[in-house]
């Protein structure tokens, strides 16, 4: 997980950490855990950010630097 994209996508859409930790239904100190890197992010909220920030799992995973979904392509 790159773990500095979480970080980045979240500052580039103006959102807090809160906002982020509402919208995946979770306690702000355990999202902070998985943009930090301290604890693995699980595939659901992987894939939950995904949809959030409008950028492939393979992004928020490393796999590619193209941001855009599949279907944007």
């Amino acid at each position: 997980m790159e773990v500095k994209r979480l970080r980045d996508l979240r500052e580039d859409s103006d959102k807090t950490q809160q906002d982020v930790a509402d919208y995946l239904n979770m306690h702000r100190s355990v999202y902070r855990r998985y943009e930090s890197g301290e604890r693995e992010t699980p595939a659901w909220v992987i894939d939950k950010l995904a949809d959030y920030y409008r950028v492939s799992t393979d992004y928020l995973l490393g796999r590619t630097d193209d941001p855009a979904p599949p279907a944007e392509r």
